[in-house]
């Protein structure tokens, strides 16, 4: 088959950057600002999910009507300096180059916030390698719903095959909602069981056990 008419979408955070913690760190502080108490373990579970829904899925609707935007606000500015300490995971760029030589098509698709998503691109150096980068900015419903990856796909003209290649469990409930494969990463922190509970098609540590893969056995038809 063309390698051309397929592409591979990779999250970012927990999967190409070991950022996942100070994401979590960065809410928790944010909450912290707020008078908020929430364990670490709660932020955790849910990192990988846009923050339209996280302040509402670890403290409740009443608080994200309350204090929603103050709260992702919050976290952002608590975000700002932990990010110059986030590095890329090991053989996240080598992949992503390796398959862009092989033919296949590569974009990014986070529900992270846009700047820090850009940040990450140049921080591994990717920039001549993807073909699209989409972000939270770019739809109206985050992760776990399909909306970032229809997206995507959708700047990805003449591509029939696709697979998503993320940590969470909401990157393998958007790509099952998608009618992708995903292969899940343990890099997040969430476990093998778990993911492959979620529906993932093949779960390794880091995107780094992936330079030796045969994508075309992960590889799902992409219906518009």
């Amino acid at each position: 088959m063309d390698p051309s008419s397929a592409a591979v979408l990779f999250d970012i955070d927990g999967t190409l950057l070991d950022s996942t913690y100070h994401h979590a760190l960065a809410w928790q502080r944010a909450f912290a600002r707020h008078d908020l108490v929430v364990p670490m373990w709660r932020i955790h579970r849910a990192i990988g999910m846009g923050g339209d829904r996280l302040v509402a899925h670890v403290t409740g609707e009443a608080t994200e009507e309350r204090l929603g935007d103050a709260l992702r606000e919050a976290w952002r500015t608590e975000y700002l300096p932990l990010r110059h300490e986030v590095e890329p995971l090991p053989g996240a760029r080598e992949v992503i180059v390796r398959l862009r030589a092989e033919g296949y098509r590569v974009a990014l698709a986070s529900s992270g916030d846009p700047e820090f998503s850009q940040e990450a691109v140049e921080r591994l150096r990717v920039a001549d390698e993807i073909e699209a980068l989409t972000t939270a900015e770019d739809v109206e419903e985050s992760k776990p719903e399909p909306d970032l990856l229809g997206t995507t796909l959708d700047r990805l003209p003449g591509v029939g095959r696709a697979v998503l290649v993320g940590d969470t469990v909401y990157d393998v409930q958007s790509s099952a909602r998608a009618g992708l494969s995903c292969i899940g990463l343990r890099s997040g922190g969430i476990s093998t069981a778990e993911l492959l509970d979620a529906g993932a098609a093949l779960v390794v540590d880091t995107v780094q056990d992936l330079i030796e893969l045969r994508w075309d056995d992960y590889l799902s038809p992409v219906h518009r």
